[in-house]
């Protein structure tokens, strides 16, 4: 099974905005935008995903991505507990 990619470090970088900068403009902490840049993160808000496009001026499209061929978190969970 696929798994869902977050590319914001790569949007943020085309718009050459900070995490700072991003956090004052979404009202989020640096934490939270953080583990939304890393992917460390297995959900999100909708007013939150709408915020950041907003302050990118993007689509949440540029944000996720599928992966087809990554495999998820759980999917790896299960192969280490078989």
């Amino acid at each position: 099974m696929g798994k869902i990619v977050l590319r914001l470090d790569r949007v943020m970088a085309d718009r050459k905005m900070s995490l700072n900068e991003l956090s004052e403009k979404v009202g989020v902490s640096n934490v939270n935008l953080s583990k939304i840049k890393t992917g460390k993160i297995s959900a999100v808000r909708f007013s939150t995903l709408e915020a950041i496009c907003d302050a990118l001026n993007c689509q949440p499209g540029d944000i996720l991505e599928y992966d087809p061929n990554a495999q998820s978190d759980d999917d790896e969970q299960k192969t280490a507990d078989e």
